[in-house]
């Protein structure tokens, strides 16, 4: 039966059967059997944020869209942040940042030493990430492992001396701290313009800050991105700093990624750090990040 003249259908969207299954660990949790290349409805995508909280890391598996599908969900959660290296933005989509060691005719592809060192991505800006979502294109055979810490559970089990001594202070963050500090074989950083550098002046954050979703707290300085703390001489700054540092990355606090095939990885940037193991560099490795807009942190 066709609809009467002038009216509306309203379509629904299907639920997709998928299950979450939790890493052993505190951390991370894949997402086995839904397909982010359809729809998803409410319901569904209530149950993936909901993971995202409790987990921190949810992990798609075998995830084949295309960017623009990418770009779709990752807007579900927020505005989505453009990186400060437009040279290795895709084409027609400023919303990815190509993450790739390859280079083609002398040129790199794409930003191949990112994460090279523990940060937070943006934690730099006024407003920095929520999340970021990382989509695999090309893998290597060997490596290219990214790991993830939790930053609840750092704060959690503080020593009382480190809790007391930064209660209440502030930290500078900014992305040029260790921009140019090689990590892993070659240098794929190019020299920021004036324009580049104006987008990343230093901006200052709590060092303890509150999820503004699940209400907890968590440290939030990294080796990356933070340079002081605020108010303290600065041998005090570097040794407290360190200290953080050293407690926020013991192993009982990391996730461990190993990528499969067509994985897309989605990490609260307000709960975790994370790093980039690296790979050979002769082994090509190349994907695709979009980053969620989040408040600022109190």
């Amino acid at each position: 039966m066709s609809a009467p003249s002038g009216s509306t259908i309203a379509l629904s969207i299907a639920p997709q059967a998928f299950q979450i299954r939790p890493f052993n660990g505190a951390v991370g949790a894949e997402i086995i059997g839904l397909d982010l290349a359809l729809p998803v409805n409410d319901e569904d995508f209530a149950r993936i944020h909901r993971a995202h909280l409790e987990h921190h890391v949810v992990v798609f598996r075998d995830q084949r869209i295309t960017p623009e599908q990418q770009i779709a969900f990752s807007r579900r959660f927020g505005v989505l942040q453009i990186h400060v290296l437009k040279q290795f933005l895709l084409a027609d989509h400023p919303q990815i940042l190509i993450v790739s060691n390859v280079i083609e005719n002398g040129q790199s592809i794409g930003l191949g030493d990112a994460g090279k060192f523990w940060h937070s991505d943006l934690s730099y800006k006024e407003l920095p990430s929520l999340g970021s979502m990382l989509h695999a294109q090309e893998l290597p055979a060997e490596g290219g492992d990214t790991l993830f810490a939790d930053m609840h559970h750092a704060w959690d089990t503080l020593p009382q001396a480190l809790r007391h001594a930064v209660e209440g202070r502030s930290a500078a963050h900014s992305y040029t701290a260790r921009y140019s500090e090689t990590k892993f074989e070659g240098n794929w950083r190019p020299t920021l313009t004036p324009e580049q550098l104006a987008q990343v002046n230093e901006v200052v954050h709590p060092v303890v800050r509150t999820h503004p979703e699940n209400g907890r707290k968590a440290l939030f300085v990294s080796e990356g991105f933070t340079t002081r703390i605020i108010g303290l001489p600065d041998d005090e700054s570097r040794e407290l700093l360190a200290q953080l540092y050293a407690h926020s990355v013991r192993p009982e606090n990391i996730y461990r990624h190993q990528w499969q095939p067509h994985d897309l990885v989605f990490w609260d940037n307000r709960s975790l750090i994370h790093l980039a193991a690296g790979c050979p560099r002769h082994l090509r490795r190349t994907l695709y990040r979009t980053t969620i807009q989040g408040d600022a942190p109190y």
